[in-house]
């Protein structure tokens, strides 16, 4: 199930999500079934690179997965397309300038391995 979504990142530079058939709720990342109504998930849809920053955090301390400068600062984003919420760094902003409800998009590796990691992060739309 996963590996559609992360060969979407890797060779398109596309989100994919799952819709339910039931309800119609679309799933970033993908999941077997939906929370709502236990349906079970089985159409991919490509949702879009921009979303809304629900929440965010700022950690001081170091990530071994992805190293990067201090603080680092993680976001909730609902993809526009998605009705869930998609956890990834947030990048090209200060701590001091995000806001909840900030548009932001996806920025893409050069170098992608099919990795949720071949998204850098997510930056502010200007």
């Amino acid at each position: 199930m996963g590996s559609q979504f992360l060969i979407g990142l890797r060779d398109k530079k596309k989100i994919m999500g799952m819709r339910c058939p039931t309800c119609n709720r679309v799933y970033v990342p993908a999941r077997s079934a939906c929370k709502d109504c236990f349906g079970q998930l089985s159409e991919w849809v490509e949702v879009s690179d921009k979303g809304t920053l629900l929440t965010y955090t700022i950690c001081n301390q170091p990530n071994r997965v992805q190293p990067t400068a201090l603080p680092i600062v993680y976001g909730i984003i609902q993809l526009d397309g998605a009705d869930t919420g998609f956890v990834h760094m947030l990048g090209e902003v200060e701590p001091e300038q995000l806001r909840i409800g900030m548009r932001v998009q996806a920025v893409f590796k050069e170098k992608r391995d099919a990795s949720i990691l071949d998204i850098k992060y997510f930056k502010p739309l200007a």
